[in-house]
């Protein structure tokens, strides 16, 4: 398919019986939305992104949550260099134990309250990419990820760049985890 479109926005949302879906062939280049893409998509287990085209993207916000088969998800592939809104992305993606965002570029983004709400399978998470300094809205990242742990020392580790980001909203997952952050000199 060649789209010249810029809003994807619920372009599959609630499609139940969709079990595997290849974008080998779809032009996103021009896209900028991307909210709500593939909600409710609860019979989802495999979907190839890797010819993705994402470096217009504003928004991501939900745009996997409630893929509830999805156990496996590679999106280093994903430039996210303009996103401002990653809020609920992965929201109540309860089998999800596996996800590449090694390439995410998150120093725009403002919003990433619920970002992995609920993903309770989830044990591993690498988020050395992730850019905090400006404090983005961050909510109830990880509320629910009872199984989060790091390969290392059982920790969990934030780039944050201030250290009063540790607030009420973050308390359930400090309470849980031993967080380390990294100063601007490191």
């Amino acid at each position: 398919f060649k789209f010249k479109l810029t809003d994807w926005s619920y372009m599959f949302s609630g499609c139940k019986n969709i079990r595997k879906i290849n974008f080998i062939s779809f032009d996103s280049l021009y896209v900028t939305n991307m909210k709500y893409m593939f909600y409710e998509c609860e019979n989802l287990e495999e979907i190839n992104l890797f010819s993705f085209e994402t470096k217009k993207v504003i928004d991501m916000s939900w745009m996997f949550s409630s893929c509830k088969c999805l156990n496996k998800l590679d999106l280093s592939s994903f430039n996210t260099k303009n996103v401002t809104n990653m809020s609920g992305m992965f929201d109540d993606c309860i089998n999800l134990n596996d996800i590449n965002l090694f390439s995410f570029n998150t120093k725009n983004v403002i919003d990433m309250s619920g970002m992995f709400h609920g993903c309770k399978s989830l044990s591993n998470l690498n988020i050395s990419s992730f850019y905090l300094k400006k404090l983005p809205v961050i909510d109830y990242m990880f509320y629910g990820c009872d199984n989060l742990q790091n390969s290392k020392d059982d920790n969990v580790s934030l780039i944050n760049r201030n250290q009063d980001f540790m607030t009420n909203p973050m308390m359930h997952f400090i309470k849980k985890f031993k967080i380390t952050t990294l100063n601007d000199d490191q």
